[in-house]
């Protein structure tokens, strides 16, 4: 099989190290990609925004399946330009990945197919802002209703930060404050069937203590050894199944990655919010842990196919993935320093997220950098693995969380 997968993050990095592990796989090819993924995939500098030249690029190469990684080209629409070109794709319609491009259709969506998520106000005025706000009261949630590359929310017990949060967009979701844990649990679907990955948790805020402002993810680990036995089945049952099902009745069948982010509250779980792809960076830590072949089953998915196919496989090691970033992140990161000591040992993985080559030498070109993946027979062998590996890499000014999945793994050794 010839699959070539769109992106250049660190999600397409462990996207592409899942696929080469596929015996089916005969040739991968990425677009753009970055150093990282062009040491195990043939790199392509192809704009990909641009939908004729991916064409073009995908027919060049007698591509099998095309695999959609970030979120900005399914929005534009290159899923349905590629299926009307006859390609096999792994990534919704334009139309489907709506689910992620508008907070206000994602909640229409959920009351339609009577999926549980928190009560919320849709604001274009000032006027509504103040009143949904002062409805809900502290601490207040307020999300633009666009894409925002994981960083349109904001959650503050200060109502002046909130409004003027909101008032940066024309239109906003302001919802009640949802306590208890988060959880992010992915499905793969055909847009008639869907099967549930392995839950995973991820760390928003950029400094330890859960402290400083939202970033797009600053590490994360798998499996929770404290989540309910019960939350894959059950969100399975409850969330992704009958969202596929009303996707589908309304014309607009999901076929690709739904990304469920969930809060498990006193009341039950309950959907913050849906992406339409692959997470950064609980992809990180998910993939390292499957061994269901994941092109077979991308390709599976991609051609409507899913029906009979058996449960997913799962490594029974642990991960945790810790995020290099850059000085300034995610305010206004500083980018084009040298990077050097990146030196995996056994059992650990580093995804290039926001690196470039300048002649020879290695640069950060983004944000988040790199991401770190350990793998071990526990959290803590894990933690150890992937801190061992960040903390001999060299970026000017960078940063890391030094607390991801701390509590987990100390909480899983008292057991």
């Amino acid at each position: 099989m010839k699959v070539l997968l769109i992106g250049s993050g660190g999600r397409e990095h462990a996207l592409a190290s899942a696929l080469k592990r596929d015996p089916s796989l005969e040739e991968l090819h990425v677009a753009p990609g970055n150093p990282g993924i062009a040491e195990i995939a043939t790199c392509h500098a192809t704009n990909t925004d641009d939908n004729a030249a991916v064409i073009a690029l995908a027919e060049s190469l007698g591509i099998d399946l095309v695999v959609i990684g970030p979120e900005k080209p399914l929005i534009q629409g290159l899923s349905d330009d590629l299926r009307k070109a006859g390609f096999a794709v792994f990534g919704p319609s334009k139309a489907a990945a709506e689910i992620e491009g508008s907070k206000d259709f994602a909640k229409q969506v959920m009351r339609d197919a009577g999926v549980l998520t928190a009560h919320s106000f849709t604001c274009e005025t000032r006027e509504e802002v103040e009143r949904a706000l002062d409805t809900f009261g502290a601490p207040y949630v307020v999300k633009h209703d666009g894409l925002a590359a994981g960083k349109g929310v904001v959650v503050t017990e200060d109502r002046a930060i909130a409004l003027e949060h909101a008032l940066l967009s024309p239109r906003v979701v302001i919802e009640e404050f949802l306590d208890g844990p988060e959880v992010s649990l992915f499905g793969i679907s055909d847009g008639k069937n869907i099967l549930a990955m392995q839950p995973a948790q991820d760390f928003k805020r950029a400094f330890d203590g859960d402290l400083g402002p939202n970033t797009g993810g600053m590490g994360a680990y798998s499996p929770l050894p404290w989540a309910p036995d019960e939350i894959v089945e059950e969100t399975l049952e409850q969330v992704l199944k009958p969202t596929i099902a009303e996707m589908a009745a309304r014309g607009t069948p999901f076929v690709g990655l739904l990304y469920a982010g969930l809060a498990l509250t006193n009341k039950g779980t309950r959907v913050i919010e849906f992406n339409a792809r692959f997470g950064d960076p609980e992809t990180e830590v998910l993939l390292p842990r499957l061994q269901t072949p994941l092109a077979g089953l991308l390709l599976k998915a991609a051609t409507r196919d899913l029906k009979d196919h058996p449960p997913l496989q799962w490594s029974d090691q642990s991960a945790v993935t810790v995020v290099l970033a850059s000085d300034g992140y995610p305010m206004s990161p500083k980018v084009g320093e040298p990077l050097t000591g990146i030196n995996p040992i056994e059992g650990s993985e580093v995804f290039h997220a926001g690196t470039t080559l300048d002649g020879n030498l290695l640069k950060s070109s983004g944000g988040r950098v790199l991401a770190v993946t350990g793998l071990g027979a526990d959290l803590t062998e894990a933690r150890d693995k992937a801190y061992r590996v960040i903390s001999g890499i060299t970026l000017r000014g960078s940063h890391y969380r030094s607390d991801i999945a701390l509590n987990a793994s100390i909480a899983e050794k008292g057991n």
